[in-house]
């Protein structure tokens, strides 16, 4: 995730949506190159579906609990018969969070392996590293971990989101600070791709919303300066910290912000996982995060029932990353049933789009050739005692 590029922010997020803007030109010739394999026969076998994510490396134990999540709704759906008698199966390379090593998980995946479709891609640069190939290999991507503008720029052929996009979330974030007469916002975010592609649109919501910057400061993907920028930021005087961060650092400064600053702080849906739940221990008391699916906790809904079920059987932990993962992966569950057992790369892109408005038991997503991303949904969780979200 880290990256030495020296562009400006803006020239670089303009970089970004034009090369979205030209990825339905990147496939043809290229194709022809796929080994034999890329395109299974429809209707035999197991239905492969690649799952490029990071087993190592920093963002490992943040992502593991999705992976459980989806792993679970896939094991459920065997159970009962898979697609027309035919076993969906998980192909899993580890990429260690890397958009190199992402995209070549992603040829392998489809050029040797043969999957039908990739699952749960993490990352705004490992998803933008994507974006051309799988125009090159018409190779669906079902749900993916960042709500970045920049793959959102133009809809893609081949990608479908089911989860809301980080303007969702800030203004969600923001118009709950200024409902609360909080409206002097300070902004940590980390020192990346990630962080930097969306400042810019950070800074443009809080204006929108009658709210006033009092200052930004950056912080290194390890986290090692947190105490400086909380300290930097300290001196701003904000009434309240928008985090944009995830993983490590988002623990580093949540403490830092407690020992200098004592002011609320509101992170992202992707900032404040369980991992980073059980690395603050107490600390995590009174986080705010915006959350993009339902509560884990509340059977309310029936597919909160389902997934809490499944957590029984599978005997894992219920909490939001793994509600998340098993979201999507139902999502893709769905789409693979209305493709049908001879399910096929383009047929699943059609079933996709077909799907309308999805209800998987109290919760819904809409799709459409038109709109390939299926939810924009967002609430505000704050972490109580012993690490449980309130709403």
């Amino acid at each position: 995730m880290k990256t030495h590029v020296a562009l400006p922010v803006s020239q670089r997020l303009s970089q970004a949506r034009r090369r979205s803007l030209v990825l339905a030109l990147a496939g043809g010739a290229a194709l022809a190159s796929l080994s034999a394999r890329a395109q299974p026969a429809p209707g035999k076998g197991d239905i492969l579906i690649g799952r490029s994510t990071a087993l190592s490396g920093g963002m490992a134990p943040f992502l593991a609990p999705i992976h459980e999540g989806q792993d679970a709704a896939v094991e459920d759906a065997n159970a009962k018969g898979g697609i027309g008698g035919r076993k969906i199966r998980l192909v899993t390379l580890d990429d260690g969070f890397d958009p190199r090593r992402t995209l070549e998980n992603a040829r392998q995946l489809s050029e040797k392996e043969g999957v039908l479709a990739l699952l749960g891609v993490s990352g705004t640069s490992q998803v933008m590293a994507l974006l051309p190939y799988l125009v090159q290999a018409k190779l669906p991507l079902i749900s993916v971990y960042t709500g970045s503008p920049a793959i959102r720029a133009q809809q893609h052929p081949y990608l479908f989101t089911t989860r809301a996009s980080y303007a969702d979330e800030l203004v969600k974030i923001v118009r709950n600070l200024v409902a609360v007469q909080t409206s002097r916002i300070a902004v940590a975010y980390e020192n990346n791709d990630f962080g930097k592609l969306l400042l810019p649109l950070v800074e443009k919501t809080i204006a929108a919303e009658g709210a006033t910057l009092a200052g930004s400061h950056a912080i290194a993907p390890t986290g090692a300066d947190a105490n400086d920028a909380a300290k930097a930021l300290a001196a701003q005087k904000p009434q309240a910290v928008l985090l944009v961060a995830a993983g490590p650092p988002v623990v580093a400064y949540v403490r830092a912000n407690r020992a200098h600053l004592g002011v609320p702080v509101y992170t992202l849906s992707l900032g404040a996982g369980s991992a980073v739940l059980k690395a603050l221990g107490d600390d995590a008391r009174g986080l705010a995060v915006a959350r993009t699916g339902p509560s884990p906790t509340k059977p309310t809904i029936a597919l909160t029932r389902d997934f809490q079920a499944s957590m029984k059987r599978h005997d894992k932990p219920v909490d939001y990353d793994r509600y998340t993962g098993y979201m999507d992966a139902r999502v893709l569950i769905e789409g693979l049933r209305a493709a049908g057992p001879g399910v096929t790369r383009a047929s699943l892109v059609q079933a996709m789009e077909g799907l309308g408005n999805l209800d998987l038991g109290g919760y819904s997503y809409q799709f459409s050739p038109q709109n390939h991303h299926g939810s924009n949904y967002v609430d505000i969780a704050v972490v109580g005692s012993g690490g449980v979200y309130r709403q």
